[in-house]
């Protein structure tokens, strides 16, 4: 029967939470009998931050400051005591005393809560151990923190409840913290690298009548006002385009898109994309400066141009590896497509490698298939896999060289595809064709084919220069450059299974 009584360690623990939660609320509402409401402050002035203090010790040392953050310790002593004060870039130990502040504040000051926000003022020294400190002479309660943080030597280790309550998991992890000032670094590098090179950044719909210019399943939803069903944009291709026919010639655009797809490490349904266009250029200018932006990231990011994932060093120091596609086949599954011209070919060294195919694809799926099964995982290091085959690439040049192929490419990195790039189909009549295969496909079940898109047939037939384009998935590059096991690691708010909420 005691058994049974006892209660799991999970509700003892939310009971516990409760308890304190109280105690807070008690102290709320004595500080506002008191008439000092913290909720009624609406500003402090800050003179420094944390790392300003640290970095700048012999300029501040006996000075005036004043700084504003969470409170992540207290040690009580007596008349004195210690705390620590956490802010945006850093922490400091602040040395609190009753002579000081005074008695009725330093009564205060025990009163308040680890995670409560404050204020203070005092002057930068150093104490008898070397630790860098502020004396303080005022503090001031700036928002009553009215839920316990996660307990200290434990902190915030569930994964699932990092990524659903990530303003925890940024107060309790300061390594999380510095991932996302390293991602922000990341997109700023981009666009001033991309800037000096004369691209403007422009904006495109998010809902679109046609989701194209990807193979992939959009969201669908309803607009009212018009009464018509409008899609989630799944790419930002087509419309870029359009501004290079209306004469933009270098243009940028970094995104959120939506793909109604599943999750995992790399996959998140919304997901940051930066996409450019580049008048008067092809695939080969899109890989020198692919190979030029990666570099410029890497150093001003990590230091260097040599990054470590996971263990391994990738050096995006030396020219990138350029390979054939059907070479890298070659090389991994022993097959030479050059040697397989048709499509019962092509059938036939599938089912003998055990590579699953579908009734309608063509020799050109195939062919990515095999890639797929045998060559990503050993692109480790930077390397572009071009000349894709046509059936796989409907938004692409063929080469003239052989029309099978395109002027394509795709970029890997630790065996992950980083970016896809084209010499851009800029003719209509090809095009109009290319889009009635992918309606063919669609009609066959493909939902992830693209559909006839006429509006943009409509720009091509207006004329559209020879440009180079290329897609770049922000977040993988971000995991690649801050060592991140999941893209959920990069992503601020991750996509997350709905769950109901205990309200207070």
């Amino acid at each position: 029967m005691a058994e049974n009584q006892e209660m799991n360690p999970k509700a003892e623990q939310e009971q516990d939470i409760d308890r304190l939660m109280q105690v807070r609320l008690d102290k709320l509402s004595e500080l506002r009998e008191a008439g000092k409401d913290p909720f009624v402050i609406t500003k402090y002035d800050v003179t420094h931050h944390t790392k300003d203090i640290t970095d700048n010790f012999a300029e501040l040392e006996g000075k005036d400051v004043s700084i504003a953050g969470r409170l992540m310790s207290k040690r009580i002593m007596g008349k004195a005591s210690f705390a620590n004060v956490m802010d945006r870039n850093g922490n400091i130990q602040i040395y609190v005393s009753r002579d000081d502040l005074g008695e009725d504040e330093y009564k205060e000051f025990k009163k308040m809560d680890i995670g409560d926000l404050v204020g203070l003022r005092g002057f930068v020294f150093e104490t008898k151990t070397g630790e860098k400190s502020i004396h303080a002479k005022e503090m001031v309660l700036l928002s009553k923190s009215l839920k316990p943080l996660p307990e200290k030597f434990h902190g915030l280790t569930d994964t699932e409840l990092r990524y659903r309550q990530r303003y925890v998991d940024l107060i309790m992890n300061p390594e999380v913290k510095d991932t996302f000032i390293k991602r922000s670094q990341i997109i700023s590098t981009i666009r001033r690298f991309l800037d000096s090179k004369g691209f403007i950044e422009v904006e495109t719909p998010m809902l679109v009548s046609n989701a194209g210019g990807a193979a992939a399943r959009p969201f669908e939803t309803h607009f009212n006002a018009l009464d018509e069903d409008l899609k989630l944009r799944i790419s930002l291709e087509l419309y870029l385009k359009r501004l290079i026919v209306g004469g933009l010639e270098r243009v940028y655009e970094i995104g959120r898109v939506f793909r109604n797809e599943g999750l995992d490490t790399r996959h998140n349904p919304e997901f940051t994309l930066m996409e450019l266009y580049q008048a008067y250029t092809d695939y080969n200018g899109m890989m020198d400066q692919t190979e030029e932006m990666y570099r410029t990231v890497a150093k001003e990011v990590t230091g260097s141009t040599t990054i470590t994932y996971n263990g391994i060093e990738m050096d995006l120091g030396k020219p990138f590896a350029r390979v054939r596609m059907i070479d890298a086949i070659k090389e991994y599954a022993g097959v030479d497509f050059d040697r397989i011209d048709t499509l019962e070919e092509a059938r036939a060294i599938a089912k003998e490698k055990g590579v699953e195919f579908e009734e309608r694809h063509k020799r050109g799926d195939i062919i990515n298939l095999f890639f797929e099964e045998f060559c990503e995982d050993h692109m480790i290091q930077p390397t572009f896999v071009i000349d894709h085959p046509i059936e796989i690439s409907p938004l692409t040049k063929k080469k003239p060289s052989d029309p099978r192929y395109v002027e394509r490419f795709e970029f890997y990195m630790n065996g992950w595809e980083m970016a896809n790039a084209y010499s851009e189909l800029n003719d209509p009549i090809d095009q109009r064709e290319r889009f009635a295969a992918q309606d063919a496909l669609a009609a066959e079940g493909d939902e992830e084919a693209q559909h006839t898109d006429e509006d943009f047939l409509n720009a091509l037939m207006i004329g559209m220069p020879p440009t180079g384009g290329i897609g770049y998935g922000i977040d993988r590059l971000c995991m690649l450059m801050t060592d991140s096991a999941a893209i959920r690691d990069v992503l601020l708010f991750p996509t997350m299974r709905t769950i109901e909420q205990k309200t207070t």
